[in-house]
């Protein structure tokens, strides 16, 4: 696992534009995908992360067309995710330029696809995505007390989220991309409580997802356990920069790239 904290621009993809919500709701436009792609590289980013996020919703494919453009501006890592149900879906996207595919409602459905697609391309390539949220008063709570969400967080799975990040690393997925629908594109931090739960559970690299309104947001992250941080809002806003947020960890004494 590598010491030094990664710093990944966000695209969440709709109809071939780069949106933004709250609480994975009430989306508004962002800019174009590629163009983005290209300032983040630009801007330092270590990864980025392209999610077309109405794909599983629509029933449909990730947009190919979309992640061999982004992937022919960058020269770093790129995860895609959305509307991946198969092994084949992984090699096409691999094909068009992605080096990580990430996989959420299909893994719930089937978890056996984890280690199918492990099995194949390696544990490096799957990246589960976790929608967790917070159980509210009144429905039935998990050990941890938050659940798995699937469909862009639309449906509730009763799946404890910490237990369900653990089975999925012992089957073979190589990182947890640990996103709070409750903090998402609110601004106001991290659910550091989350990601601490799931850090105890699981040995593989951890992503922390949601939340993040200044670069004062991150360090706190990484001491509860993130091994790498995603970025949307403040950088697709101008908010601040991939550099700012890199300078902000280093000063809390973290080891950036």
């Amino acid at each position: 696992m590598s010491t030094a904290v990664r710093v990944i621009p966000c695209l969440d993809v709709d109809a071939g534009r780069v949106v933004k919500g709250v609480n994975f709701a009430d989306l508004r436009d962002a800019g174009d995908p590629v163009e983005l792609a290209h300032r983040y590289d630009a801007q330092g980013a270590d990864e980025l992360t392209f999610l077309d996020v109405t794909a599983t919703t629509g029933d449909r494919s990730t947009t190919y067309d979309m992640v061999t453009r982004c992937a022919e501006q960058v020269f770093i890592p790129l995860t895609v995710g959305g509307g991946v149900r198969s092994v084949d879906d992984v090699d096409r996207l691999l094909r068009c330029g992605a080096d990580k595919v990430g996989i959420n409602s299909a893994a719930v459905a089937r978890p056996e696809l984890i280690g199918e697609i492990a099995q194949r391309f390696g544990s490096q390539v799957v990246v589960l995505s976790v929608d967790a949220r917070r159980v509210p008063d009144g429905e039935a709570p998990t050990a941890s007390g938050y659940e798995v969400t699937t469909h862009g967080g639309r449906k509730g799975t009763g799946m404890c989220a910490v237990e369900w990040s653990r089975r999925a690393a012992e089957s073979g997925a190589g990182e947890i991309l640990l996103n709070s629908i409750d903090a998402d594109g609110t601004k106001a931090g991290f659910d550091l409580t989350m990601l601490r739960a799931v850090r105890a559970a699981v040995q593989v690299p951890l992503i922390a997802s949601g939340g993040a309104g200044s670069p004062a947001h991150f360090p706190p992250a990484v001491v509860a356990g993130a091994d790498a941080v995603l970025a949307a809002s403040i950088l697709h806003f101008g908010d601040t920069t991939v550099g700012e947020i890199k300078e902000e960890l280093r000063r809390a004494g973290h080891e950036v790239r």
